[in-house]
């Protein structure tokens, strides 16, 4: 019995180091339901029992969702961003807003400083890709460019833990867009924290990066309390 166990919990770790890196590989996509026991029984060489170690922690963490009957579904690509998901299920608008504020503004700042000029192209690329998608009314499109845009800023900064820490927070944020376009009366394309941070960007004005963003910012808090 503890030869067995002593054996076995190594290869769960395997398991859920090979499962974790599908995920991260972008091999399985966020909110895809992933293969069926057996395949990847299969496909992996292990039991049921080892196989389901691995997907229960991955599952503890955030990362994989297991829904009786239905299968098993990628509900966040790092441990952080599954942390993060189940944390702000008990926040409010305004708390996530906060929270934004900071992670935003230091983004803002560091990418006036240090994006290069293939990083603005990108980001008006996106941001056209956004307008377009708000014309078309396709709202999940919309919110996906918004979100990458914000999250290409913090790639621009340079600082690879910020930008980690900022796309870990993204089906949150995707998912708050969503909200606030659902209850009407946003405005999807506002200039303030889009067009005119990145005017502010490429311009290599961090001061006026950072009060782009507080603008926005503000202005969506407004839109909340009104």
């Amino acid at each position: 019995m503890t030869l067995s166990t002593s054996h076995r919990q190594p290869l769960a770790d395997e398991v859920t180091a090979k499962l974790r890196e599908m995920i991260h590989s972008g091999e399985w996509q966020l909110q895809q339901r992933i293969p069926s026991e057996t395949e990847l029984m299969a496909g992996l060489g292990v039991s049921r029992g080892t196989l389901r170690e691995a997907v229960k922690a991955l599952a503890h963490s955030g990362m994989l969702e297991v829904r009786r009957g239905d299968g098993t579904y990628v509900r966040a690509v790092s441990e952080i961003s599954g942390a993060a998901r189940r944390m702000y299920q008990d926040h409010t608008d305004e708390h996530i807003l906060e929270v934004r504020l900071g992670l935003d503004t230091q983004a803002a700042r560091l990418a006036a400083k240090n994006a290069t000029a293939d990083d603005v192209a990108a980001l008006r690329a996106v941001l056209a890709t956004r307008e377009a998608a708000w014309h078309a009314a396709d709202f999940e499109g919309w919110a996906r460019a918004d979100w990458a845009f914000h999250a290409r800023v913090a790639q621009a900064s340079g600082n690879p833990l910020l930008h980690e820490l900022y796309v870990s927070f993204g089906d949150v944020f995707h998912q708050d867009l969503l909200k606030q376009q659902r209850k009407g009366r946003l405005d999807g394309l506002t200039n303030e924290g889009h067009g005119a941070l990145v005017d502010a960007i490429e311009a290599h004005d961090a001061a006026a990066a950072v009060a782009s963003v507080s603008q926005n910012l503000d202005s969506c808090a407004e839109w909340l309390r009104a």
